[in-house]
């Protein structure tokens, strides 16, 4: 997963494209737990790219999208939201799944 850059590369991506970004931080213990499922993850849903946006780096994009908690996911297609799972809550395999299964087409 490639991490985000800056502020205009997170607009760029957002609007050109598929691409699920994924909210974490280094600190964030439930963040390293779904860690080593989302190469899979990437793969089994490889018609995205995923993002891997640090929260203290780009709290003004979490502030602007009201990500208020991590791990969070948003995703895009070319400019449209086609969903969120955005909370404090530990994430599973299974739920970031049926996040990506259910994301709008």
């Amino acid at each position: 997963m490639r991490k985000l850059e800056t502020i205009e590369e997170f607009h760029e991506l957002k609007n050109k494209g598929k691409h699920v970004f994924m909210f974490s931080a280094d600190w964030c213990p439930d963040c390293r737990v779904i860690e080593p499922i989302l190469p899979e993850i990437e793969s089994e849903f490889s018609e995205y790219t995923f993002i891997y946006a640090d929260r203290d780096q780009f709290i003004d994009i979490c502030i602007e999208n009201d990500i208020f908690g991590i791990p969070s996911f948003l995703a895009f297609g070319n400019g449209q939201e086609l969903g969120r799972f955005v909370s404090k809550d530990r994430k599973s395999k299974e739920e970031i799944q049926e996040f990506m299964n259910n994301l709008s087409k």
